[in-house]
């Protein structure tokens, strides 16, 4: 399947990614790169990115808000830090109350708080400070999780925000064209219906395969030259 129609699951699309990253690039921000993956699903195609790229590899914490009763459809996500993105027209639309806003993100909340537990397991998250930043996700659907990311590290003074994703929804890719600095989406589909429609292969990303990519890219070479750069910073 050529990439102009869909990928054969996220490792193909994370490489297909990586191609159209490296040239969006400017001269040495390959140099001091950090790949930010949206688990779950992000980070197989995050960690194919950071590989190809020589990058250091992290996620960031997002989750989706789902509606009352349609919890598949986003009202909106919330983040680290008390970032809060919802939905034009929430609470209201739909009949959506506040109440069901605030139940939804303090359920949201409790599984951020268990994911950085579980994947981090203690590790300092890198500081995106005057770094070019690459958030990666394996698809733009509502754009909802992407802009709460985005929130959240827009406050932590990245020299350059981009946005990554093999596959987006049109009027999604170009709202987050207003929050990024640079937006990379290979493929912007007009009859967009789904990410998952756009791979042959999209099953559901579990916590075992996100902890055990992230064991390999802290063990991996990446890893070794953001402790350099780390202990750089400390003399």
């Amino acid at each position: 399947m050529p990439d102009t129609e869909g990928y054969k699951d996220r490792t193909h699309a994370g490489r297909a990614l990586a191609r159209q990253l490296r040239a969006a690039l400017g001269p040495g921000e390959q140099d001091d790169l950090l790949v930010l993956g949206l688990p779950r699903g992000g980070v197989p195609v995050a960690f194919e990115v950071a590989q190809l790229l020589s990058a250091e590899l992290d996620v960031v914490l997002v989750r989706k808000l789902g509606m009352p009763h349609h919890s598949e459809l986003a009202m909106g996500a919330i983040g680290s830090g008390g970032v809060r993105v919802l939905q034009p027209g929430v609470p209201g639309l739909m009949g959506v109350t506040q109440e069901q806003v605030d139940e939804a993100a303090a359920r949201e909340l409790l599984e951020l708080e268990r994911r950085d537990r579980r994947y981090r397991g203690g590790r300092t998250q890198p500081h995106p400070g005057g770094r070019t930043v690459v958030v990666v996700d394996d698809g733009i659907a509502t754009g909802a999780t992407m802009e709460a990311a985005l929130q959240v590290l827009r406050r932590q003074g990245p020299a350059r925000l981009i946005v990554a994703a093999p596959v987006g929804a049109p009027d999604s890719v170009a709202r987050l064209k207003a929050e990024a600095d640079t937006v990379v989406c290979p493929l912007v589909p007009p009859r967009f219906q789904a990410v998952g429609q756009f791979y042959r292969s999209f099953g559901q990303t579990g916590d075992e395969e996100v902890q055990d990519l992230l064991a390999q890219a802290w063990a991996g070479p990446a890893a070794r030259h953001a402790q350099q750069n780390n202990r750089k910073e400390q003399t």
